[in-house]
Parts: C-alpha cells; structure tokens; sequence
C-alpha cells in the first residue's frame, strides 16, 4: 500500500456546520430532530460491530427496517461533548458494489445521505479481508474513522498491527479497541467528534489502477461530475460505478436525486451529464 498523506488536524472547526443530508437522510427513515450528527457504523459480518454499537448507545437505541425493505435497522445515539451523535448501524456487507439489499443499503446510506462521520470497524486479526470494504468506503466519503477491534485477539495469535503506520496509508484516523471491553471507546469518540466537527480533516487513500486507457476514462468523466456537482467528496468512486453500469447510480443522476444531494449545485444540468455518459461509455 501507497503512503498517503497523514490526517490534517490544522483546519478550523465548523461545529454547526454537520455534513449529512436532512432531506436524504428523512427519505432514508432516518429522523434527525434533536440530533446533531449522524455517524454511520460500517464494516464486514463478525468484526465486532454491533458490540461497538451497543457499547457506544446503551440502551439508546430501537429497531426498524429499511423503507421498502425487509432488511432491519439498528439506530441508537449518544452524547459526546456538547453535542448528540446518531449512530445508524448498517448490514454487515463485504462489498458495496450493490449485488444484494444489504450492499446497496450501505452504499446508498453513504452515498446519499452523506453522515457526518462513517465509523468503519475491522478485524484486528484479518485486516487484509476487512480492508477491501475500507477501501471502498473511503472512495465514497472523505469523512472516516477506522475502529481496529480485537487487538487483544490479534495480540494472542502473535500479530501486530501497527496503528499509526496503518492510519497514515489509509488517510484516515485509526483506534484500536477492545469494544467487549470497553478499551480505546473513549478515545473513539473523541476521534469521531473532531473528524465531524471539522477539527480533524481525512485525506483517504484512493487507489488508482488499471491501464492508462481505464484511469484516462475515470479522469474525463470525474472531471465532468466535479463540474456539475463540485460539492460531492466522491466524484472518482461515481465515475468508476457510472463506467462499470452500475444502475443504481445512473439512475440517480438520471432522476435528479444526485442533483438533491449536492446544496448550491446546478439546476437543470443532469441531461447534459447524460450525453457524456453515453460518450464516455
């Protein structure tokens, strides 16, 4: 893996400006009155998330299911500082290329309704496995914490995972923890709440591969999204799904949702977006 720019905690803080999506997030189930941020809880089946959610909400949380969907919801929250976290938990998923209900609730939640922060747990003991979600997850959003649970596991079986080193790859801000025990949640919190304040800005690592030919297409249509939509974080991710078919994002541009996501963007510009989609693919 590349080295990447280490996390920047030298911008300013912008404490009342959260950078979730009311309207999305509303459209998604997802209640946000008295709430001032939202943090998405992401990672592989059998990681240890959803013992960080119930060690970081309590008995602060209720179930639901996804609008239209059969697949259940887990929200709780939490106070921190002077301020109150949502916390939605999000289906176990190894991908997020959307080939089953559980993959394309994760991604449409990021994607869409834009969390503040989105709280990505890994398997201390198969990283290698858990950061292909990672990677994928920092594709789409700027705004990431990494929990690195069962260090104590990892520990056990002889291996170490080299924190600081891992958090300047990725671009991201990584915690070590325990969550069964309760080790490093503090400190997790405290990292969740710079990064969506604005105290800790991310710079993730974006992975560029493929031929010349491939990356020279991601480029053009990249930079055609920045144009209409300069306020998204992920217009690389979009042009790789818009170039791999990926319906459910072509859809989005098509119906003008993408449109609803971005704040000051171009009105009636979707169209034009579209002909180059057709060029370009």
């Amino acid at each position: 893996m590349q080295e990447n720019e280490t996390v920047s905690k030298t911008s300013p803080a912008c404490e009342t400006c959260p950078a979730h999506n009311v309207g999305n997030l509303r459209q998604l189930g997802i209640s946000m009155d008295n709430w001032d941020y939202v943090i998405a809880l992401a990672g592989n089946p059998n990681t240890g998330k959803s013992t960080v959610f119930n060690a970081l909400t309590g008995l602060r949380q209720h179930t639901g299911n996804w609008p239209g969907k059969t697949v259940s919801r887990a929200e709780g929250g939490y106070s921190y500082g002077d301020h109150r976290y949502k916390l939605i938990d999000l289906p176990g998923t190894y991908s997020l290329l959307s080939t089953s209900y559980d993959e394309e609730i994760a991604r449409d939640f990021i994607l869409f309704g834009q969390p503040d922060v989105t709280l990505i747990v890994v398997d201390a003991t198969r990283l290698e496995r858990n950061l292909n979600l990672v990677l994928q997850v920092l594709e789409i959003t700027d705004r990431a914490v990494i929990s690195l649970n069962l260090v104590d596991e990892a520990t056990r079986h002889g291996l170490q995972v080299d924190e600081r080193r891992l958090a300047r790859d990725l671009g991201v801000p990584v915690v070590p923890t325990v969550a069964r025990r309760g080790e490093g949640l503090d400190l997790l919190l405290q990292t969740v709440a710079e990064v969506a304040t604005g105290r800790t800005v991310c710079r993730p690592h974006r992975i560029r591969s493929g031929s010349p030919a491939v990356q020279g297409a991601i480029d053009t249509l990249s930079a055609q999204i920045k144009t209409l939509y300069p306020a998204l974080p992920n217009a690389r991710w979009l042009a790789m799904r818009l170039l791999d078919g990926d319906q459910r994002v072509v859809q989005a541009i098509r119906s003008g949702e993408m449109q609803a996501n971005v704040e000051n963007g171009p009105q009636n510009e979707g169209q034009d977006l579209n002909i180059n989609l057709g060029m370009a693919s």
